[in-house]
């Protein structure tokens, strides 16, 4: 049915459990070869396979020709050039490379989600440091986005990567703010509890957290219920489960007694404070 975001969704869970079993993956690969839906896991696939290898780079460029079969396999279809984006980032490919790859990317899909953070990750490891310019990139693919597109999310995604980074020139809390009210509102639009935009919560709780604005990271803790995620908790610490139950511990524990600073990352990085 089209809906490119819930796709983009399934190729990565199948992705990661044909990694620890992969028998229905080499049955599918047996009886339908050609399949696109095959095609676009079988690139996924190989990606995550290379990725947390210390030769990542080496490895992920054995793997462009599955990402071009990927691609072929339906030509309406966002999803591989997403795959392609995160390949590009984990290959150290050039900007020129990224550019083809992102506007036929965009050419399906203009605002697809998984796309622009694929390609706002890939702009903050070629140029690390370079937060404001990741920041202008998420706040025009916002801007150009309907209301209730996930990217309206995107800003939050280079605030959170600002807030965590101890490089590049200082973002106006002007910036920060917006990001998260942006984010906020965005949240709104869905039900309690909902397990759908739980990522975007859980990100966005955080940045309340780390901007000091306690009363809206209540909010979302509340909005959040049961659906934790890895992500980004996993990026601060060795047990991120732990260290969201403690955020919100945190959170509820501010309405009675506001704590004297944001948290610190767990494995020695710390997030700028509400200060900027």
């Amino acid at each position: 049915g089209t809906d490119w975001e819930h796709r983009d969704g399934w190729v990565r869970r199948l992705a990661a459990f044909a990694r620890s079993r992969d028998e229905w993956f080499l049955r599918w690969s047996a009886t339908a070869p050609h399949d696109p839906d095959l095609l676009t896991v079988r690139a996924q696939l190989a990606v995550d396979r290379a990725w947390p290898s210390p030769a990542r780079a080496e490895l992920l460029r054995e793997v462009s020709p599955l990402i071009t079969a990927a691609a072929r396999g339906d030509d309406r279809d966002p999803v591989p050039w997403r795959v392609a984006l995160d390949h590009a980032r984990g290959s150290g490919a050039g900007h020129k490379y990224f550019e083809e790859l992102w506007e036929a990317a965009v050419r399906r899909a203009p605002h697809h989600y998984g796309c622009h953070v694929a390609a706002l990750r890939y702009l903050g490891t070629a140029y690390h440091g370079s937060h404001p310019a990741c920041l202008d990139f998420a706040e025009r693919a916002a801007q150009d986005a309907p209301a209730a597109s996930l990217v309206q999310a995107l800003p939050l995604h280079a605030v959170l990567a600002y807030l965590t980074d101890d490089c590049g020139p200082e973002l106006p809390r002007r910036r920060l703010d917006e990001a998260a009210d942006r984010a906020i509102a965005l949240s709104a639009r869905f039900p309690e509890a909902d397990p759908g935009p739980a990522a975007l919560r859980n990100q966005l709780m955080l940045v309340l957290v780390r901007l000091g604005r306690w009363r809206d990271a209540f909010a979302q803790a509340r909005l959040i219920g049961p659906y934790a995620t890895s992500y980004p908790w996993e990026q601060l610490s060795d047990d991120p489960l732990g260290l969201f139950l403690r955020t919100r511990d945190e959170v509820r524990a501010a309405w009675l007694t506001p704590p004297p600073g944001p948290p610190r990352s767990e494995r020695g990085r710390h997030g700028h404070p509400g200060e900027h």
